[in-house]
């Protein structure tokens, strides 16, 4: 067994931390540069935007890579978002521990300095946080938010995104006048009442001049199509449209609507909830548009099945992605159903149950001879016919393949969902057959399945009745916006539908292979952030706003004492300040830990072109940092840039708005959860100074040059 004894000054662990985080630099800041992945046994390369996919691409042998392995693992499975803000401050923050290593500073002392520094930050960064009602209200009473907005719908309108059977109440021919009725003044703000001024030119393309009256006892909201203009209850105002606009729900040209098809804003008891999660999307968007629009309208579309009941939960657990490779991106749309690639031949079966009502069966698990469920421990002691070497096993398998297609005949099962593998002799066999099988399907399809066609998951054939068969389902080819049917080459896009299923995919589509896995990585980042800020009930202000502020407050605080959250706490603390002289260390540690948010806010504004150097980035920070401490009131300076759209800009600097009037926000419990991770992880490495190894390497280290590091136990 050889021991190594690490060296504190050059901990070799922290400069692999470093080392590693250094490749995901280009990753952070909503504008990434992206990275090509090339597989060296294949030479197929793919483009990646997640600190995520890098590390899972990255021949990780050290234990440092290991850990942070394990730790991007951990922020990707609970949060979908963060990986890269982890990344970057792991190698910010590795670098700032060696920074006090090589000054002398205890490891002790740099444990509880920083630990009980983020502790502080995370505390004192709570005032930058909004709840998503006031988000919601901030849009009822922003002149400035319907004209953002409506670009964005108009051009969302105008793509079709939503390729379901879900129309907007429009007519174009309008020949007869509309007598404008006079409207109260706006009560929120002074100069809100431009917004009538926008709704009415928004309405001048419809050939008439839309009315705005104030009906008693009624507070719901009308969409306009095209306009992107709802009116809000804050207003008070309802949007009619005498006999050719009337209110959503009561059009009296609803029997015509198959006559048009576009995108539905949505709808609830709470206009004002309602319109905010499709601006929700677009502020946690962080400008990806394909992305926000995608999540517009799956919102729209949940929206609508919630039938006004005032609901504006986002319910991610309804939605699945479906690649397609070969269509430009433009066709990406949001689909009702499961949409899913077939072989060639499953796409055959397809038309011959067209218009059909299909009987379904549920697997949970593989439709496979030699499958196994969990768990399932098979006798000692005993040999089954099935496990006879040779001629005995060909005429087994041979056997279960019959005997799977009689159970299937006989309870006239059309549709078969898997969820792991199939075995390709039974899906031949299914398929001359007319049975259609689909594997590789996720639980949550299944359990949407069984809930409106009656069907139960089984296990194994065996143990089908008819009991577990539903009924209702239909199946089709899937059509793109145009209406033709995809004939993709090896495979073939299709659509499985129920009456009354909730389930929605989102088609991501491209004709670019290397780009495919991107696409997706960004949608399902973007939806989780909506699924985080609507489950958290509130986002942390955008734009390097919570940032500088936890760069400010860490700066005073290493200008005086730093006070530990509880008693116990503080004993501890003064134990180990008083053991490590920490009045001399505290300072050190303190800025070594604000040199990892000023890296970060720097690193994203050269990321985004907004700085021509990291000295520039650093000089803007630092202005605002005097300007936030002449202030007196570090938190109130920010909240009133981040309001006016000039924090960090240095009048067009990185963290400005995407779009003119439109903020950006953060999660807040994902950010925060990537914060503590990755000082975790550096503080973990930083206290493992030695290393063991054993087996057989030790021989391996004997004769190499490096043997002198080490001592042989």
């Amino acid at each position: 067994m050889a021991f190594r004894d690490v060296n504190a000054r050059r901990h070799i662990g922290l400069q692999q931390l470093s080392s590693l985080a250094l490749a995901g630099k280009t990753l952070l800041g909503p504008m990434k540069s992206c990275k090509f992945i090339v597989d060296e046994d294949t030479n197929q390369s793919t483009l990646i935007c997640s600190a995520f996919r890098l590390i899972e691409n990255l021949d990780l042998t050290s234990a440092a890579g290991q850990l942070l392995n394990e730790t991007i693992q951990a922020q990707t499975k609970e949060f979908k978002t963060g990986m890269s803000t982890l990344l970057f401050l792991v190698g910010a923050w590795s670098n700032a521990v060696l920074e006090c290593l090589q000054q002398n500073v205890p490891i002790s002392a740099i444990v509880s300095v920083m630990s009980e520094g983020l502790n502080s930050c995370c505390e004192k960064v709570q005032c930058l946080q909004i709840s998503i009602h006031d988000v919601n209200q901030e849009l009822c009473s922003s002149t400035a938010r319907p004209n953002a907005f409506q670009s964005k719908t108009c051009q969302v309108g105008c793509d079709s995104l939503l390729n379901t059977e879900i129309f907007l109440y429009v007519q174009k021919d309008v020949s007869a006048p509309e007598k404008v009725i006079p409207i109260n003044s706006c009560s929120h703000q002074d100069n809100s009442c431009n917004f009538n001024k926008h709704l009415f030119s928004s309405l001048a393309s419809f050939g008439s001049v839309a009315s705005l009256v104030k009906p008693a006892g009624d507070k719901s909201a009308s969409v306009v199509s095209g306009s992107g203009v709802i009116t809000s209850s804050c207003n008070k105002n309802k949007l009619t449209h005498s006999r050719y606009f009337n209110t959503l729900g009561k059009s009296s040209f609803s029997s015509q609507q198959g006559n048009f098809q576009g995108y539905f804003l949505g709808q609830s008891a709470d206009p004002c909830e309602c319109y905010g999660l499709g601006h929700l999307a677009m502020t946690l968007s962080h400008g990806n548009q394909t992305s926000m629009k995608l999540l517009q309208s799956i919102v729209a579309y949940q929206q609508k099945r919630a039938e006004c009941s005032g609901s504006s939960q986002f319910n991610i657990a309804e939605i699945v992605t479906c690649c397609l490779l070969g269509l430009p991106e433009s066709y990406s749309c949001v689909s009702p159903g499961f949409v899913t690639l077939v072989s060639p031949e499953q796409a055959a079966v397809i038309k011959y149950f067209e218009d059909k009502p299909l009987r379904i069966l549920l697997m949970d698990g593989d439709l496979t001879e030699q499958y196994r469920h969990l768990g399932f421990n098979r006798p000692r002691n005993v040999r089954t016919i099935l496990e006879r070497p040779s001629l005995q096993e060909g005429r087994a398998g041979d056997l279960w393949l019959s005997s799977s297609l009689d159970i299937l005949t006989s309870f006239e099962v059309n549709l078969v969902l898997v969820k792991g593998n199939v075995c390709e002799n039974l899906m031949e066999r299914c398929i001359a057959n007319s049975i259609l099988v689909v594997g590789c399907v996720s639980r949550g399809v299944l359990c949407a399945f069984g809930e409106v066609t009656g069907a139960q998951p089984v296990t194994y054939l065996t143990q089908l009745n008819a009991s577990c068969v539903g009924s209702g389902a239909q199946v089709e080819l899937w059509k793109a916006r145009d209406g033709r049917a995809m004939d993709l080459g090896e495979l073939v896009p299709v659509r499985i539908k129920v009456r009354g299923l909730s389930l929605l995919t989102a088609v991501l589509t491209t004709t670019v292979a290397s780009k495919m896995q991107l696409l997706e990585d960004q949608f399902w980042t973007a939806a989780y952030r909506l699924h985080h800020a609507l489950n958290d009930g509130k986002v942390f202000l955008g734009g390097g706003a919570v940032e500088l502020l936890c760069l400010s407050h860490i700066q005073m605080l290493a200008e005086q004492p730093l006070q530990p959250a509880n008693k116990n706490a503080l004993k501890e603390f003064c134990d180990r300040w008083l053991a490590a002289s920490a009045t001399e260390y505290k300072s050190v540690v303190l800025q070594a830990l604000a040199s990892g948010w000023k890296q970060y806010l720097s690193a994203v504004m050269c990321n985004t072109a907004k700085a021509a150097s990291e000295m520039e980035a650093c000089t803007s920070i630092d202005h605002h940092l005097k300007k936030a401490s002449d202030c007196g009131s570090p938190s109130a300076y920010i909240l009133k840039e981040f309001r006016r759209g000039d924090l960090l800009r240095g009048g067009s600097g990185p963290f400005a708005d995407h779009e003119e009037g439109l903020k950006v926000y953060d999660n807040v419990t994902a950010k925060t959860e990537a914060w503590r991770r990755a000082l975790d992880l550096v503080l973990l490495v930083l206290q493992t100074d030695a290393e063991i190894i054993t087996g057989p390497k030790r021989n391996q280290l004997l004769n190499s040059h490096g043997s002198s590091e080490f001592m042989f136990l």
